[in-house]
């Protein structure tokens, strides 16, 4: 099976010689991509709050032969966003190649009863991460040559889905960062960026990096054109 999935891989594309910034890689949709970035030989640098469960990720990534290091930061924390930054930055030569904001909570209650702690939470670890470390990554980016930042969103910006006003709040705050980034913004000009529905939104003179896995939802089981199952990260990369 092992040996299937690589000659896939071998058979799509290679990341040689990218680096990659994977907020949150320890679990999840974060830990997918990084096996997918991984696989492609990209080398990546990931982040968690609990040092235990990222120190026995990177043993097993070590162990496949993956280029994958990581430090303990909590991204909703100014202060740690900066000092991720600045390992990247030392850990890759100045330059990044992609920028993943990968990061979010959930917290699902009644709107009246949301507290003002709440919002700081929800808002500091989904929206507001993301947005700074894309401006604390910008010269990172820009010296790469060939810049991508993708934010990872779901269906619950775009619908409604009962999960919490503030949660889908926050998701839909960055489908619109995405395109504003993307189509107006002088500074992220040159960047390619993917949004939550798949769209790749592209400004002039951006290399776009494909295998980038930004679904719409994970959940290609409620997709009448797709089978009924769920998904691989692979097949994430082919959604139209």
């Amino acid at each position: 099976m092992a040996q299937a999935d690589n000659s896939r891989k071998d058979n799509r594309w290679s990341l040689q010689g990218m680096t990659a910034l994977v907020t949150g890689g320890t679990k999840g949709i974060g830990h997918a991509i990084i096996e997918e970035l991984a696989g492609l030989r990209a080398r990546i640098h990931t982040c968690s709050r609990t040092e235990t469960d990222l120190n026995k990720c990177l043993l097993d990534w070590a162990a496949k032969g993956f280029q994958v290091t990581g430090s303990v930061c909590d991204v909703s924390s100014q202060a740690q966003r900066e000092k991720l930054i600045n390992t990247v930055s030392s850990e890759f030569g100045g330059k990044l190649n992609i920028l993943i904001n990968n990061v979010g909570t959930l917290i699902s209650k009644p709107t009246p009863d949301f507290t003002a702690e709440d919002f700081s939470l929800i808002m500091g670890t989904n929206f507001e991460s993301a947005y700074n470390l894309c401006q604390l990554a910008y010269p990172l980016l820009k010296a790469s040559g060939a810049g991508s930042i993708v934010f990872l969103s779901l269906v619950v910006g775009v619908v409604s889905v009962s999960c919490g006003s503030l949660y889908v709040a926050t998701k839909e705050a960055i489908n619109h960062l995405a395109k504003y980034l993307a189509l107006h913004s002088k500074v992220f000009r040159d960047y390619h960026l993917s949004n939550s529905d798949g769209t790749n939104w592209r400004a002039r003179g951006s290399v776009i990096l494909g295998g980038i896995p930004v679904p719409t939802s994970i959940l290609l089981y409620n997709r009448a054109d797709f089978l009924h199952r769920w998904g691989h990260v692979s097949e994430w990369l082919l959604l139209p």
